[in-house]
């Protein structure tokens, strides 16, 4: 079926969306969702541990309260992985349930310069031919609307699913500045809550999803509160504090939005769901984890996954590696619709896990999980891919071709190289790590005919990657 034909019966009407009980109250068949997406949100970057297990999986520098009450009134998904170190790829596969590697999209505003590989050219425009959870949705009824950074192309949202949206967003907002924040957190949250406000008045479900600016602030905005926190923080550089000033009005909001669902009576029939698209820029700021933004290392790639609904126990912990085409097949199974999935996914659906206090499995096409950056960014070691399966982790360069192995059950910063200790092991992850790019037809870097090694280090795009890392956020 075309999607213009798919999107008309999709509106066609909403049928049977409510029963009725034997009080004579309506008793709504569809819960609501409202899915939040940070921008940049690292692992440790929360006042709440992602980790029960670890105690160092909570920040000493952000303050999150809402993000904290989130956290205790739902599930946390303590090894959840964004589906890319960059924030385009992972935004579209959380909307397609569909890898960047096979969607091509891995990665935008590349350059490329004198380095020893030339990497792949992706696609920077996210298809109108791909579903995304807002065309599934729409298919049951359900109202569907996108606020804050879109970053996918410059087509509307609404040629994507969506019912309503303030634009194709990037980083700079719909007003094109360099700092969206805090103007447009507030902007996105109330236009978020006369959303919700409007469906619940015609009595008709909904798919909000809200998604974040980078947070920059200055170190002047933070609270008397927090300064004190601060001043017991390991880290002192004045942009991670003004990140955390940032923050906090993000957070701010997100309790606005928390609050507007309490007052709206529908609390109890709607799934919140938090995550983030990467890890934070630099090298310490994911501590215990290593590297981040721009790198398939843990900091980069492992963030948090909080849920919060109906039927979820508060307080609990999933500790099943998870990602973020997990997302599509989750929501579409709480929607408690017939619909059948689209072709190509590639997760498996969180509800068994969300519904068993944190126990369980998710059934996918492939047991692994694959992340593939065939591009130069902040990692000075190049182009890589990298491999989770069960708690071992392969993580392949492909300037030098060489591979790292890692238990990370048991070595969670990625310290130990296993790869001459189990090299059965790494054969085998390597193997299958090769047979699912070749399975979707992945993009990969090739040899740059042109390279010099002895051109100045300025010349090379690894620098350039540092100095991107403050423009493209």
């Amino acid at each position: 079926m075309r999607r213009r034909e798919f999107l008309g019966l999709a509106g066609a009407g909403v049928c049977g969306l409510a029963a009725t009980n034997v009080f004579g109250a309506a008793t709504p068949r569809h819960p609501n969702f409202v899915f939040i997406q940070g921008e940049a949100q690292g692992w440790t970057s929360m006042s709440v541990p992602m980790d029960d297990r670890v105690p160092n999986s909570v920040s000493d520098l952000f303050y999150t309260p809402n993000l904290a009450r989130l956290a205790r009134g739902g599930m946390r998904f303590s090894n959840f992985y964004a589906p890319s170190p960059r924030c385009t790829p992972s935004r579209a596969s959380y909307l397609t349930g569909k890898s960047p590697t096979k969607l091509h999209m891995t990665f935008v505003n590349q350059r490329v310069g004198n380095t020893k590989l030339i990497p792949p050219k992706p696609v920077l425009e996210m298809p109108t031919k791909e579903m995304t959870i807002a065309d599934y949705l729409k298919q049951m009824g359900y109202a569907t609307a996108h606020f804050g950074k879109w970053h996918m192309g410059r087509k509307d949202p609404e040629l994507h699913g969506f019912d309503q949206s303030d634009g194709a967003n990037n980083n700079g907002g719909p007003e094109n500045v360099r700092s969206p924040n805090p103007k447009q957190t507030y902007a996105i949250a109330k236009m978020g809550m006369t959303f919700m406000s409007q469906q619940v008045a015609a009595e008709t479900p909904f798919y909000l999803q809200l998604d974040q600016y980078p947070g920059r602030g200055e170190q002047d905005a933070l609270p008397k509160t927090l300064m004190e926190m601060q001043k017991r923080a390991k880290s002192r550089d004045d942009r991670r504090v003004g990140e955390a000033a940032a923050n906090l009005d993000i957070d701010k909001t997100i309790g606005m939005v928390l609050d507007k669902l309490d007052e709206l009576g529908i609390a109890d029939n709607t799934y919140v769901i938090y995550t983030a698209d990467h890890g934070t820029p630099g090298r310490s700021s994911n501590a215990p984890l290593t590297l981040g933004k721009g790198s398939v290392w843990e900091g980069g790639i492992r963030v948090p996954l909080l849920v919060r609904g109906p039927g979820i126990k508060s307080g609990t912990f999933a500790y099943e590696r998870t990602t973020g085409v997990d997302l599509f097949p989750t929501i579409a199974e709480l929607s408690k619709g017939d619909v059948s999935l689209p072709d190509g996914m590639e997760g498996g659906s969180l509800a068994p896990i969300l519904m068993n206090q944190g126990a369980g499995k998710v059934k996918r096409s492939r047991e692994e999980l694959v992340f593939h950056f065939p591009h130069y960014d902040s990692d000075p070691s190049g182009p890589a891919s990298a491999i989770i399966l069960g708690d071992y982790k392969l993580i392949k360069f492909y300037e030098t071709n060489r591979i790292h192995l890692f238990d990370l059950s048991k070595d969670i910063g990625e310290h130990n190289d296993l790869t001459s200790a189990e090299p059965k092991v790494a054969v085998q992850l390597h193997d299958r790590l090769n047979q699912y790019l070749k399975s979707v037809d992945a993009q990969m870097p090739r040899p740059n005919p042109n390279y010099d090694p002895n051109a100045p280090a300025a010349q090379n795009n690894r620098r350039r990657g540092r100095n991107r890392r403050r423009r493209n956020r």
